[in-house]
């Protein structure tokens, strides 16, 4: 611009000079302007300087030739007289039709668009050579900054009719520099190994075979250089420092040597714990929260989380915006810190209304009958935290945020804004199969968790195949009463012919209905009971296994049962989907009352601990019990009742059912006795986009049937590892598995890829 510029002021100078165009100074009677193709003249004349009316003199030539210029609109602007009319020959710009990427894979193309567009650079803009200058110094930075050292960025103007350009910038970005060694020079109390071992860059594992850890980037090192300032901090070393960084680069650009120079200082230890300011709460009882002792060596982490622990405190009382700020006091000689943590509670506060937004597809009310904070209560943290884990377990939603506003113009109110983000609430699944047991499949199945917006779940399912004919249908209430306490029903009917089927082999028809209740007993604690009545009704064939036959022959081929089931819950898990903490433990019994032809029961235990290690991890430990047996005339567990282990939802590597003792023909025939027990590490994807809807895991299941609980042996247990992965798929949840066997006898029925439509939590 600065170029064009000088040139129309030296063309203004020897036009004033000229005495056959000029003259000396003469009143304006128009004003036209030439050139113009895409800036209208009402748009250009805007920005002149004169107008028509004045008095023009030469002089002013150059402040009008610069007014234009300085729009950035012309390359070239030129002044001249026609009578008194005043003419401005304009030479445009050119207009940017269309920019084109190409050969970037590490930088997605929108974000390469979204920096050009906050640069002033997009489609029908004007094309603007010094921005796009700009933008080539930063799109290089951009891949410096991914540890991309030989990217080559070509960028083409091409010409196009109409005075229109289009941009063509091809990347080459060459390959990613490995990090071949992360060194740590001035550390004496810990080890190097020790210290980078939670770094995101370094040489991978040996086992890591898709670690990104190797690729540098500025980003990761300077989290890594956060990671071990905190290290030192939390041990006690309060003068650490980080003297200097050398990131060295070899002279091919394909190895990077990261060199971290520290000065450790010396450990200090806790001297005094004192508590200052106002103590609305008993001291005794914030003493309690304090995690740090004197004596003790000095943790950073730990000071921090003792005042989140009394701010959490405070909040219980309604002191919604409480502050806790621990003061050190440090004696260098002594190597002690005196800490006191001053306390300002700030005013007690009262929630004036809670306001619900991203509930598109369900009715308001599903979600506040899950808060525990009330409006017009006053502020309680605990009550706040506990109402946004409340909403998230709900299976049709996705995310939840809670934010605390201050009320304008009052210093005791507060507004709790809460956004939602919900899932698909529903599963439809349409299948048809052929199996070599089972022949042709056909299957279907709806179900709707937020059924049209109420919160109660609806699930209808129907299955044919030469094996089995199966109807279900059942509703449930999850608020039937204000208080909590849900109602549901459910009939079924099931046809079975199991003579080709690889288990024990009988043909049965049952139906029947139940209806259940749940009652809350606490925050965690919920008992339901679910009484209902059932048909049985056997069919032998003529493969049927001699253990089924002597059954019926004691008992008869048909049974009308009145079965009820109770069962006491205690879950205290952050969401039902994808649970990342808390606990789960349900003891459960199944028997038929007084007035059933067969009289039986069935005892279940299931309990699940999991504990969050770090962000989208998580570490699970689960183990099942079950046991049923016969009792009055019933002398055994009806073999229909039998527990089975094996398959996706138990011991994986195994297949479906197949654990446990077998029959006369050799099928599997369950037992009365199931252990069961799991170890599972839950992490994110690799490159996975949305880790909110995909989640995998290492496994180590165990588990054994056994026909009777004194037939337990240890060493009968059955053991695999693997990896599997969860995908809340838009067709409903899906669950993948690749278990491999590594305590197994044999006979044993393998089936190491298993996959299962309608996962378990």
């Amino acid at each position: 611009m600065t170029r064009y510029l000088l040139q129309a002021l030296l063309l203004s100078t020897f036009l004033a000079f000229s005495g056959m165009t000029w003259a000396q100074s003469y009143v304006i009677e128009d004003i036209e302007i030439e050139g113009l193709e895409r800036i209208t003249a009402g748009t250009a004349l805007t920005y002149l300087p004169v107008q028509v009316g004045d008095s023009f003199e030469d002089s002013r030539s150059p402040e009008v030739i610069r007014a234009l210029f300085q729009t950035g609109f012309f390359s070239n602007v030129e002044l001249a007289r026609r009578g008194d009319v005043l003419v401005v020959v304009v030479e445009e710009r050119a207009a940017i039709n269309e920019i084109r990427f190409s050969g970037n894979k590490d930088i997605p193309t929108d974000a390469l668009n979204d920096a050009l567009r906050s640069a002033g650079l997009q489609r029908g803009r004007i094309f603007n050579q010094t921005v796009l200058d700009r933008i080539e110094t930063e799109l290089r930075q951009q891949y410096l900054a991914r540890g991309r050292y030989n990217v080559d960025i070509d960028i083409e103007i091409d010409e196009l009719p109409r005075n229109r350009v289009d941009i063509d910038i091809t990347i080459a970005e060459g390959q990613v520099a490995k990090i071949r060694e992360v060194n740590i020079v001035g550390n004496e109390a810990f080890p190097n190994d020790r210290l980078i071992r939670g770094f995101e860059s370094g040489v991978p594992r040996w086992w890591a075979f898709l670690s990104r850890r190797d690729n540098y980037s500025r980003q990761k090192l300077a989290g890594d250089l956060e990671q071990l300032r905190s290290y030192y901090l939390d041990a006690g070393f309060l003068n650490f420092d980080i003297d200097s960084t050398q990131v060295t680069l070899t002279p091919d650009r394909k190895d990077i040597y990261i060199t971290i120079n520290v000065d450790e200082g010396d450990s200090f230890r806790i001297g005094s714990v004192d508590l200052a300011g106002e103590l609305v709460v008993p001291e005794a009882e914030l003493r309690e929260l304090i995690q740090v002792a004197p004596g003790e060596t000095f943790s950073r982490r730990e000071v921090v989380e003792s005042s989140e622990q009394i701010v959490q405190r405070l909040t219980r009382d309604g002191f919604a915006f409480a502050n806790v700020n621990p003061v050190p006091e440090v004696d260098e000689a002594a190597q002690e810190v005196a800490l006191t943590f001053l306390v300002d509670p700030g005013p007690r506060v009262y929630v004036r209304r809670i306001e619900i937004s991203g509930n598109s597809r369900t009715q308001e009310a599903v979600y506040r009958r899950e808060l525990r904070q009330l409006e017009g209560a006053w502020f309680n943290g605990e009550q706040v935290d506990r109402s946004r884990v409340r909403l998230q377990r709900l299976p049709f939603v996705e995310t939840v945020n809670v934010e605390t506003r201050r009320v304008p113009g009052s210093t005791d109110e507060v507004d709790l804004e809460i956004s939602l983000t919900e899932r698909m609430s529903g599963a439809v699944s349409l299948g048809v199969g052929y199996s070599q047991n089972q022949g042709v499949l056909l299957t279907g199945s709806l179900s709707q968790d937020n059924f049209m917006g109420s919160g109660n779940r609806v699930t209808l399912s129907l299955s044919t195949s030469e094996v089995s004919q199966l109807f279900n249908l059942s509703v449930l209430n999850p608020h039937y009463t204000v208080n909590g306490a849900s109602r549901g029903f459910s009939v079924f009917y099931q046809k079975i012919d199991a003579e080709e089927a690889s288990i024990s082999r009988y043909a049965a028809n049952r139906y029947g209905f139940n209806v259940s209740y749940g009652i809350p007993f606490s925050e965690f604690g919920t008992l339901s009971i679910r009484p209902g009545f059932e048909n049985v009704e056997i069919d032998t064939v003529a493969t049927t296994p001699t253990e089924i036959l002597d059954f019926l022959e004691r008992e008869g081929d048909e049974y009308t049962l009145f079965p009820i089931e109770m069962a006491y819950t205690y879950d205290t898990r952050d969401r039902v989907v994808f649970a990342a903490s808390g606990r789960r433990h349900r003891v459960g019994a199944e028997l038929t009352i007084p007035g059933s032809d067969l009289e039986y029961y069935l005892l279940t235990y299931s309990g699940q601990e999991i504990f969050k290690l770090a962000d989208s991890y998580s570490l699970s430990f689960s183990v099942g019990l079950g046991y049923g047996d016969g009792f009055a005339d019933t002398g055994e567990l009806p073999f229909f009742e039998n527990l089975f282990a094996g398959g996706i939802r138990s011991v994986r590597g195994f297949e479906d059912n197949s654990l446990g003792p077998r029959d006369s023909n050799n099928d599997p025939f369950g037992g009365s006795f199931r252990t069961t027990a799991s170890a599972e590490l839950f992490f994110p994807m690799p490159l996975a986009a949305d880790n909110q809807a995909v989640r995998m895991s290492a496994f180590l299941d165990a588990g054994q049937v056994f026909a009777d609980v004194s037939d337990f042996d240890g060493s009968d247990l059955r053991v695999s590892t693997g990896l599997a992965l969860t995908w809340m798929s838009p067709v409903g949840p899906l669950s993948f598995s690749y278990g491999v066997p590594v305590v197994k006898e044999d006979g044993d029925e393998l089936q190491e890829f298993q996959f299962l439509l309608g996962a378990s939590f």
